[in-house]
């Protein structure tokens, strides 16, 4: 996977690579989220809030002055002030594999 800030293209590290490949298994919309240890800034849009974006360490305040800007009168979700969510989380894992497992579709689709 290829990530670059919106901003000035660059890339992460290799450490802030990694934790942003496990980010994308998340199950988040219109949320920010901070990918360690690079100091990065993810915004998990979806629906109205657009696509993901990624900002470097130096444009964070870039990131959410735009998101602000552009989807701001849509809902709370591009106000929220840091901190910001880190993932992977692990307060309960269980719980985000029982939420992939139901958004794969009902076990019995496909079978009528």
């Amino acid at each position: 996977m290829v990530f670059r800030c919106e901003f000035c293209r660059s890339d992460p590290d290799a450490a802030t690579q990694a934790t942003l490949e496990t980010q994308m298994f998340g199950l988040l919309h219109g949320e920010y989220v901070d990918a360690e240890p690079g100091h990065w800034l993810v915004w998990r849009g979806g629906g109205i809030y657009g696509r993901d974006l990624y900002a470097c360490a130096e444009h964070r305040g870039d990131l959410t002055a735009h998101l602000r800007r552009h989807y701001g009168t849509l809902g709370w979700h591009p106000w929220k002030r840091p901190p910001y969510r880190r993932y992977p989380h692990r307060e309960d894992p269980e719980r985000e594999r029982r939420i992939r497992r139901l958004a794969v579709g009902p076990r019995w689709a496909g079978r009528l």
